[in-house]
């Protein structure tokens, strides 16, 4: 059967599901769902202000302060009720596709690293070069260059997006929410979001007072007045302990949270902590070497974390005012065999400080002004042996280091009546600055030490998002960006075929600039039957990054010899994305097709030529050559693809509610010659059964990865399919503070890859040396006090 009948059966399987669905919604039981209260704030600037519902009408003037509106404004958030758990989020208000991780699924699901806690999601995936270590989000077969990271508004730092060997310094144990914008996210974020963002929040800077559970009130049988919310409230303390074991790779973690307020004042800390050895392995890991012992473990896999982060606002009439200061410390082992071999580990650090703030004014045209400013410092050192059979040659191999500021401010003007629409309009600005090195001291002074040491960029943007709301019923959006960044670095000249000819090179100052300029038009129309339904159009320019510009040496993460492109042009992609989705009642799902075109896409094009440590050393037919020679280059590439999923309450069920979930993801990315764009996800087509209460939730599921055989000519081999079965359970329960101190608590156990099988990820650059883990428990525990 060949690949486009396959493809033609897995979409159709998925479409029967979605008809199948549907129709059984409606033998579906009644029993009305708490569905979460999502609440996105990522794709874009114009932030929508829920209601909340008051028995009597309460009129609040804007134009006179008083002290009644500081109390107002500094007031504690009554706490919501809490929905069930295990209920799919599905996002209907955004005109962006949207993947939301609340804060219980974080609790449950426990990756240690963004990429593996996003792994299964459709349409998402992890670059997986370190399991548990190095893991990033890669959005519809786009990485890092082209997906971006922040965390609470502001960039993530560190070096990530310049080698699949490095961290993403910003943990999940810490995070609350994850908003996955899956599609073209560069109009807010910058050109590096062109295929994506993905955006973790937490609070480490309060934007709100934290909410206490009240005390109840006592009367003693006597008629006295209960006392008025707004006369001082007392201060409040909410403490918070996460906790869990994992079987697979024997490894702990924990952490504590702390939040306090009072005076108008709002504290947060928190401070976690992890450790693991080398994960357990189904099998052998490596594909084409069979001789090295491997004792049920994935060799060099151990890895260890710790952080901590103290932060405050200050509320004032109309808004407040917030700053943190956040440290990331990790050291982790790289799997592989070269990793092996020379014990290869990363000791990482980041410091990252952060202020945010918003003010509401008393004004007829403003309704918001919101700004952030961060800088972060972040540094590490690639350790190992220089002589594998040296055991006194371990040492600093390299060092990478990245000091970066950012700062970007919004304006969300009031909304105004323009008859055919009520049009809302918020303005940004955004700048950075981010300085580069990465020296060796195996080969200092030489032309490529360094791989691209030093440079810099400078990065200068405005944009504008307009919304119209023609109707409660349609909805659309006009954005557009433009921004200017300017790259200084250096590259040696390399003769035109990327081989040495005898003559000296020397290093070349490259200073070149881009303009991106970006656009997008949507429309968000609802349907009858609670359904709503988007189309998207987006053109987005995208700046090269200094690695893809001044590279000159070998590339350890990706066993490369990489060569930059000082004349690469801006990447220029057009996209149009139509969405299906309803996120109220017993059936919820979404749907959702796209194409994107890209024009100039920039990619590491593999030439067949290996290479040692330097450029002299390109094809000289020596065997010890073990970096394949990557000259970044530009070509025109198609991506399409589609994504679904879907969960369907069929009935009650012992005092609870069961039913049935599932999922499909495709995509495609060829060249235009029909040539594969290399490192592209499977198709996944999954499903499960959960059942749920107001205090259970109980889950087992299977993903099955089918074959990747669509790969690149040079470089790239096959991946076989898998099957990824995962089960949970997970009790809530509100607790007597008089027996432990703790008013909540949750417990449950996670098992992974139950059926213990080979994964292999087609994506990541180790694949054939480096197996996911294997069969593992997870058992967690959290308290609320």
């Amino acid at each position: 059967m060949t690949f486009q009948k396959k493809r033609a059966l897995h979409i159709g399987g998925a479409s029967w599901l979605l008809l199948g669905a549907m129709h059984s919604s409606a033998l579906a039981d009644d029993t009305p769902t708490q569905l979460p209260d999502i609440t996105v704030t990522a794709p874009s600037p114009i932030q929508r202000h829920r209601t909340v519902p008051t028995r009597t009408p309460v009129h609040v003037g804007r134009a006179a302060p008083s002290r009644d509106r500081d109390r107002a404004a500094a007031a504690q958030a009554a706490p919501a009720p809490a929905p069930q758990q295990g209920v799919l989020p599905v996002v209907t208000d955004q005109f962006a596709t949207v993947t939301v991780v609340p804060n219980e699924e974080l609790r449950r699901a426990g990756g240690a690293t963004l990429g593996d806690l996003l792994f299964s999601k459709p349409g998402i995936t992890g670059s997986s070069f370190a399991p548990g270590a190095s893991s990033r989000p890669i959005i519809r077969g786009l990485d890092v260059n082209r997906v971006g990271i922040v965390e609470n508004g502001l960039g993530g730092g560190g070096v990530s997006d310049l080698g699949e060997d490095h961290f993403v310094p910003i943990d999940p144990f810490s995070t609350n929410q994850i908003e996955v914008v899956r599609g073209p996210a560069a109009l807010r974020y910058g050109s590096t979001s062109i295929g994506g963002v993905v955006s973790a929040t937490n609070n480490r800077i309060p934007d709100a007072m934290p909410a206490c559970a009240a005390a109840p009130f006592q009367s003693y049988g006597l008629p006295v007045k209960t006392p008025l919310a707004d006369t001082g409230a007392p201060g409040c303390l909410n403490v918070e302990s996460r906790t869990s074991v994992s079987s697979v790779n024997r490894g702990v973690e924990g952490g504590m949270l702390l939040d306090a307020g009072g005076n108008n004042v709002a504290v947060h800390a928190d401070v976690y902590g992890r450790t693991s050895s080398d994960y357990s392995i189904p099998s052998y890991p490596y594909l084409f070497d069979q001789t090295r012992p491997v004792n049920g473990r994935q060799p060099n896999s151990a890895t260890q974390s710790d952080g901590a982060s103290v932060g405050a606002s200050y509320f004032f009439q109309g808004g407040f005012i917030g700053a943190s200061i956040t440290q990331n410390d990790s050291l982790y082992h790289i799997p592989g065999i070269d990793g092996s071999d020379h014990r290869t580990r990363i000791d990482a650090h980041q410091t990252k400080i952060a202020v945010k703030g918003e003010y509401r004014p008393d004004a007829a045209a403003i309704d918001a002004v919101r700004f952030w400013v961060g800088a972060t410092d972040y540094r590490h050192n690639e350790l190992g042996l220089a002589d594998p059979a040296d055991l006194f040659s371990d040492g600093v191999r390299q060092t990478f280091t990245s000091k970066e500021q950012e700062a970007r401010v919004e304006v969300q003007m009031m909304p105004f009546d323009a008859r055919f629409a009520t049009v809302t309009t918020a303005f940004g600005l955004q700048g950075g600055h981010q300085e580069l090195t990465a020296p060796s001291p195996d080969n200092p002074g030489t032309l490529f030490n360094g791989l691209w040491s030093p440079n810099n960029n400078n990065r200068i943007a405005g944009y504008v998002f307009n919304e119209f709301k023609f109707t409660d019923s349609t909805k659309a959006q006009v954005a557009g960006r433009i921004e200017h960044v300017e790259l200084h670095g250096s590259t040696p000249d390399f003769p035109a075929d990327f081989l040495p000819d005898g003559v000296p090179q020397s290093s070349v100052s490259r200073n070149p600039s881009y303009t991106p300029v970006s656009g997008s038009v949507g429309l968000i129309q609802n349907l009858p039957g609670d359904l709503v339904g988007s189309i998207t159009a987006q053109y987005v320019e995208r700046a090269p990054k200094p690695a893809e510009l001044f590279s000159r040496g070998a590339h350890d993460a990706t066993a490369t010899f990489d060569i930059g492109n000082p004349n690469l042009t801006i990447e220029t992609a057009k996209s149009v994305e139509i969405g299906l989705r309803k996120a109220t009642g017993p059936f919820r799902f979404e749907a959702t097709a796209y194409y994107t075109r890209f024009s100039n896409f920039i990619y590491r094009r593999l030439t067949g030529v290996m290479c040692g440590s330097d450029f002299d050393s390109c094809g000289n037919g020596d065997p010890g050559n073990e970096g394949r020679q990557a000259v970044y280059s530009q070509r025109d590439a198609t991506f399409r693809g589609a994504e679904f999923q879907s969960q369907l309450d069929i009935g009650p069920l012992n005092g609870g509610i069961w039913g049935i979930e599932n999922q499909f993801d495709v995509v495609r990315a060829t060249f235009t010659d029909g040539s594969n764009v290399p490192r592209i996800p499977p198709v996944r087509l999954g499903g499960g059964v959960y059942w749920r209460d107001s205090n259970w939730f109980t889950r087992i599921n299977l993903v099955h990865a089918f074959a990747q055989n669509d790969i690149s000519v040079i470089g790239e081999t096959p991946t076989a399919g898998y099957n990824l079965l995962n089960a949970e359970i997970t009790y809530n329960t509100k607790l007597n503070q008089s027996w432990i101190g703790a008013r909540e608590m949750t417990l449950g156990l996670a098992g992974n890859n139950l059926l213990n099988q080979n994964i292999r990820n087609s994506v990541s650059y180790t694949k054939d040396e480096v197996l996911m883990p294997g069969l593992g428990v997870r058992a967690f525990a959290n308290l609320k006090f």
